[in-house]
């Protein structure tokens, strides 16, 4: 068996991958509160696995309502060392269609600050580097997994995180374009930030569903239109998953692993125990 595990965060459909074997269903309790949902551990080709449904079974949580740091400390207390983040994202450029793969390196951020998007704060004071916001070992092995399961991919791209429920406004979605943005969706930067402050490698195979409501060749983005393309990419997603899964090895040769080693800037006379308890998944080694 491997000695890496891997975790995927995505909607219905990616937990219950075929060929998954010694499933088990954890429910983990954090000092952040409670994720989505269950997690689902289990063996992929021996390689260990845990997934776990962004938005709950039967998707019951908003993109503001989701539990990110919870989500992510779980990930991390069950010995997570990669996640690969499955989601849907409009697209802003005329060549990423509808059923396209893109696998971003890059985020602008249009949330509006009510998210809980760090692991500090009370008493302790960390500045984590991020620059280049997402594994781009992960991300290369993604993009060679996708090339290979037959998906038409494109490599790299900025992703707009915006804070919805509701979608773009027409003078917003034209406004994205001017920025030079790839794709816009509502969840992978919060993730991204709190993988980084957890030292796991974060990776995206974003689907592209529709054209947001910038392109006037096509109709407004609709719920019924992304559920039908995610609906026939499910299988799709699964098999990128399966064949990345194949190529990564129990070494991480990135920077991921050690991305705090000097971000927290507190002095560790005033940390409190309780505090170096709540962390100690995330930055105990270096508190």
């Amino acid at each position: 068996m491997s000695g890496t595990t891997i975790g995927v965060i995505g909607g219905s459909g990616l937990y219950d991958m075929e060929g998954l074997e010694q499933v088990e269903r954890l429910r983990i309790e954090t000092p952040f509160g409670d994720p989505s949902d269950e997690y689902v551990t289990g063996v992929l080709n021996g390689v260990k696995m845990v997934f776990l449904p962004r938005h709950g079974r039967g998707h019951r949580l908003l993109p503001s309502e989701v539990n990110y740091r919870a989500n992510i400390y779980g990930m991390k207390t069950l010995g997570v060392e990669r996640i690969i983040s499955v989601s849907a994202v409009g697209s802003l450029k005329d060549a990423i269609a509808p059923g396209h793969i893109v696998i971003p390196d890059q985020f602008y951020d249009r949330t509006k600050g009510v998210r809980k998007d760090t692991f500090f704060g009370d008493g302790i004071v960390a500045h984590a580097g991020f620059a280049d916001p997402v594994c781009s070992d992960l991300s290369a092995t993604l993009y060679d997994a996708a090339l290979k399961a037959g998906a038409t991919t494109h490599k790299g791209g900025t992703y707009i995180c915006m804070e919805g429920p509701a979608f773009s406004t027409r003078a917003e979605s034209f406004s994205y374009l001017g920025l030079g943005a790839s794709v816009i969706g509502m969840t992978n930067l919060t993730e991204a930030k709190l993988a980084r402050e957890a030292e796991i490698c974060y990776g995206i195979i974003a689907l592209s569903t529709d054209y947001d409501c910038w392109h006037d060749t096509h109709e407004d983005v609709t719920v019924e239109a992304i559920i039908q393309i995610i609906h026939q990419n499910v299988a799709m997603a699964k098999n990128i998953i399966r064949l990345a899964v194949a190529e990564i090895g129990a070494e991480r040769p990135c920077s991921c692993g050690s991305a705090m080693q000097y971000a927290v800037i507190t002095d560790r006379s005033f940390i409190s125990e309780e505090t170096k308890r709540k962390l100690a998944p995330i930055v105990g080694k270096y508190l």
